[in-house]
């Protein structure tokens, strides 16, 4: 089932970069940016993961909570975290069942080979669990202030 905007949110529970069960439930009542990138420390999803960093004091004063999600492992999401300074959770979906609930497990093309992967899409969830704003196909750089900039104004 393809998520639209209006819909609630799977729930799920994953473990984050100190081994700590983190659940969408945990946030009841609280804006949440959830956000999907293939691989921890690729250029792509360092730009992502930084900017989203750089910009913790703005989703701060909007009482926003940030997570990111890729299928890395528990351990990598920690050396990714320590060497960036990144200040949210990173969640590990190993399994992928999360990539999938959300509709970003997909078949991807790259230098003519396909292969199964992890589509760059964020999820705006507002305070009631529902899905506000979906952003598809993400460029990484300066997609922070993008989702700023949208929730500001929503």
């Amino acid at each position: 089932m393809e998520i639209k905007e209006g819909n609630k949110a799977p729930e799920f529970c994953l473990r984050d970069q100190n081994d700590k069960e983190v659940c969408l439930r945990d946030f009841a009542g609280k804006w949440v940016v959830l956000y999907f990138y293939p691989k921890d420390d690729t250029p792509g999803c360092t730009k992502e993961a930084c900017s989203f960093r750089d910009n913790m004091v703005e989703f701060g004063k909007l009482k926003i909570k940030v997570l990111g999600i890729s299928k890395d492992t528990v351990k990598s999401h920690k050396k990714f975290e320590e060497k960036y300074g990144l200040n949210f959770p990173l969640l590990a979906d190993t399994e992928t069942e999360v990539n999938q609930k959300y509709g970003v497990w997909r078949k991807k093309k790259f230098m003519g080979r396909e292969y199964m992967g992890t589509a760059r899409k964020t999820f705006v969830i507002d305070p009631e669990g529902l899905v506000k704003k979906i952003f598809e196909d993400v460029k990484p750089e300066g997609h922070a202030e993008e989702v700023v900039k949208e929730i500001n104004e929503s």
